[in-house]
């Protein structure tokens, strides 16, 4: 008892904390809080212990609550909070109580850093924070503790800078075994095998003797060179490792990746010790190469095995039914992890796979229920969800998702931009797609072709063409779908030239194209009604480039022959013609007033069973409409309700003010209605003045009236857009709408002459194309 008076230590509180001590072992948190709630007396490593509790179970809050009202906060308790951050991920905060840990004065130590280095990741690091931290290791004379040099090398590779790696390496004054596997880890991720397998000869020539994650690095330098396989394997060999189930199972994993299953068939077989992975890789593999009888028989033994089902590769099963849309094999899969228990886990990998699952397979309803039960949602779950309201054409939802997942701190990967790009790119969002553009810089994604191609399509989609051609500039790595993506933006556009062009330059770059790529080059040439260059880029695909031509391809040189009314030549290529074929020959058809052949196109789709687009259907009742024939056209409208088939309302948007409005045909749900229309009559007698004449036959409407006509021209969706638009915005500014059908031909010439009235582009995106108003022509030339 003198000593403890002498030194102010206190018995009691030290075996209080020795029984908290024990209860974070077995993380009993309850048991802890209220042995910590009925302490007389408590110390700054009472506090530490019930934050290390509350971090262990993953309780984030609490114990950053309680870090927040200690009076003292040593240099362990700094330590212990950022290690919690580190180890869920949370890197910005790790680095932000970091920061603020020099503010206060409180000076880091070697496992300070050690610990917030832990928490970078391929995801979240900078090489930016990594630098900072390094020069940190430097001032304080760290460097020289292994643990805190090896924690950088690793930072550094997380960070995708291998350079730096590789300096620091050479400038250690002492390298061990942990340094040599981190540096040859490093550059087998990076791709740099040569340098991974150069640099385990000098680790030999230095006297170490290589560890189990030597000889796993190694196999991953092998990279798609099988024959090195086999000597890691003899490697393993003679060096008495073959026994160890963690280097066995990265053999495993390697002969699985070069489909060498038997030889993978034969390790497993031989080896002494199994374990739940090696299971996992066979059965996935058996999976993967569709030899589903293996596959089951291996997967069946797994399940009467002594191993926890919880590790079953239910989330890797899950995703082969998610590639392959087979929702019966996903719901399977579902109640087998339900049976064990692994459906349960919140936030694992299971959870997110069957969001992914579901959204993929088109059960949206399924895959929302799963991601509402999951306590922790990653990135995977958040961009399956994000991806599911793209395909329900939920695209305002689906931004909403994205922004969600955004105040979760949880960090997108190139999938997640790129679906929330083709959101925008939907909505014709452009000022949502240049934030997300910024994130994409931010993230360090902007040079990957799957980001670039998505910025491509989204600058495209949203009226901003100089923007996607400089993007596609900036692209280091061009592959056939960044190409694809700039031939289809020309073609959208109009412009079969610069597709022409596109397509030349691709071909002369060494990138061979697809078929994706010749529908582009066709679709350009029909908007043009270049039919000659149509039909020279067909023949070569089928004898210059071996490309067997699909339907769609077919259809689109039927459509761009019909469009300039070689009619005959269209029907000779029709073999066993679709709708799609035949909706070509309507449309066309109606545009050229070439009755006899709309009536055999409106016949051959009347008599399918079932025509799957309700435009099919408009544009036959259209056509009687035009010639006066009302009982033909409600006779077309009768087999749409009996066949259960509804019109698509025609909706327009524009983007003002950062807010998308919609607006339909004889809209007067909008809070601005009534300066919207009067807006329309002010622009309807400047039309009348600079002499357009209003064309009554595209009102579609079985009455005499043509003032009733005239006024129902005047409130379509896209007029009703443009004078908001008009209104809500600056003179001279640009203005771009979007439609989901085609604008009939009287707002065609309607715009024309609204922007040569107003002195401004106007730009309308419908189904197909792009539209170019400017001066009173369009960049269609009127060909569309």
């Amino acid at each position: 008892d003198s000593r403890a008076l002498k030194t102010g230590f206190d018995i009691e509180t030290g075996r209080h904390n020795f029984l908290l001590k024990s209860f974070l072992r077995r993380t009993q948190i309850s048991k802890a809080r209220q042995l910590f709630d009925r302490m007389p007396r408590k110390n700054t490593f009472s506090l530490n212990l019930l934050m290390s509790c509350y971090l262990k179970a993953g309780d984030l809050a609490h114990a950053q609550e309680i870090f927040d009202n200690m009076v003292e906060k040593t240099n362990v308790s700094w330590t212990i909070l950022i290690g919690g951050y580190a180890k869920r991920q949370k890197h910005r905060e790790a680095f932000y109580l970091y920061v603020q840990m020099f503010r206060t004065g409180m000076k880091p130590d070697h496992v300070t850093v050690a610990t917030l280095l832990s928490g970078f990741d391929e995801t979240s690091s900078t090489q930016k924070e990594v630098g900072q931290i390094h020069a940190h290791i430097t001032r304080f004379g760290f460097g020289l503790d292994s643990a805190v040099s090896n924690s950088l090398l690793d930072s550094y590779f997380k960070c995708r800078s291998a350079d730096s790696a590789v300096q620091l390496f050479d400038e250690m004054a002492e390298t061990d075994l942990i340094a040599f596997n981190t540096m040859i880890t490093g550059f087998a991720k990076e791709g740099l095998n040569e340098q991974a397998l150069s640099l385990f000869s000098e680790m030999q020539h230095c006297g170490f003797r290589p560890s189990d994650f030597t000889l796993s690095a190694l196999l991953r330098a092998c990279g798609g060179s099988f024959d090195r396989g086999p000597w890691v394997h003899g490697l393993a060999i003679k060096l008495d490792f073959i026994g160890d189930v963690f280097v066995a199972n990265a053999l495993l994993d390697f002969y699985s990746k070069h489909d060498a299953l038997e030889d993978m068939r034969k390790l497993f077989d031989e080896m002494p010790v199994l374990d739940g992975v090696s299971y996992n890789i066979v059965t996935m593999s058996y999976l993967l190469s569709g030899r589903r009888d293996e596959f089951l028989h291996l997967f069946r033994e797994l399940q009467s095995s002594v191993f926890d089902g919880r590790n079953f590769p239910f989330a890797a099963m899950l995703s082969v039914a998610s590639n392959e849309k087979d929702l019966e094999m996903g719901k399977q899969i579902h109640s087998q992890a339900i049976v064990t228990t692994a459906a349960d886990e919140e936030g694992t990998q299971v959870g997110n796979a069957l969001v992914d699952m579901y959204a993929k397979c088109g059960r949206f309803g399924e895959a929302e229920t799963v991601f509402r039960k999951l306590c922790q949602k990653g990135s995977v779950a958040w961009t399956a969800m994000v991806s599911a309201c793209v395909q329900q054409g939920l695209n305002d939802e689906a931004l909403v998702q994205y922004k969600e997942m955004c105040r979760n701190d949880v960090f997108g990967d190139q999938a997640t931009f790129a679906t929330a790009l083709k959101a925008s790119a939907n909505l014709a969002f452009l000022s949502v797609g240049k934030q997300l553009h910024c994130c994409i810089v931010r993230s360090g994604f902007v040079y990957a072709v799957f980001c670039g191609c998505a910025l491509v399509d989204m600058y495209a989609k949203c009226g901003s063409h100089r923007d996607a051609v400089l993007v596609f500039e900036s692209m280091p790595e061009r592959n056939v779908i960044s190409w694809n993506a700039m031939i289809s933006a020309h073609a959208q556009n109009g412009d079969v030239d610069a597709a022409i062009i596109s397509f030349r330059e691709m071909t002369k770059s060494g990138v061979r194209p697809d078929h994706v790529t010749f529908l582009g080059v066709l679709t350009a040439c029909s908007h043009s009604g270049r039919v000659e260059e149509a039909k020279e880029y067909f023949d070569s695909m089928v004898h210059v480039h071996g490309l067997p031509p699909s339907r769609k391809h077919y259809a689109s040189l039927v459509d761009v022959l019909c469009r300039v009314g070689r009619f005959g030549e269209a029907e000779a290529l029709m073999v066993d013609p679709d709708e799609i074929m035949w909706s070509s020959i309507l449309n066309a058809a109606r545009i050229h007033r070439n009755r006899d052949f709309a009536a055999r196109a409106a016949n051959a789709l009347f008599e399918m069973d079932a025509i799957r687009d309700a435009a099919s259907y408009v544009t036959m009742a259209n056509v009687y409409a035009e010639a006066g024939e009302w009982q033909h056209m409600a006779r077309v409208k009768k087999a749409m309700r009996d066949r259960g088939v509804r019109k698509v309302p025609a909706f327009s948007w524009v983007e003002v003010g950062r807010r998308v409005h919609v607006f339909s045909s004889n809209d007067t749900a909008h809070p601005m209605n009534g300066a919207i229309r009067r807006k329309l009559d002010d622009l309807g007698e400047e039309m009348e003045r600079s002499g357009y004449v209003m064309d009554v036959s595209c009102a579609l409407r079985n009455v005499d009236d043509d003032g009733t006509k005239a006024e129902s021209l005047k409130h379509h969706s896209e007029r009703m857009a443009i004078a908001f638009a008009l209104i809500g915005t600056a003179e001279g500014m640009p203005i771009l709408v979007v439609k989901n059908l085609r604008a009939c031909s009287d707002c065609h010439e309607a715009v024309k002459v609204i922007s040569r009235i107003v002195r401004r582009e106007i730009t309308v995106r419908d189904f197909s194309r792009f539209h170019h108003f400017k001066d009173g022509a369009c960049s269609c030339n009127d060909f569309w």
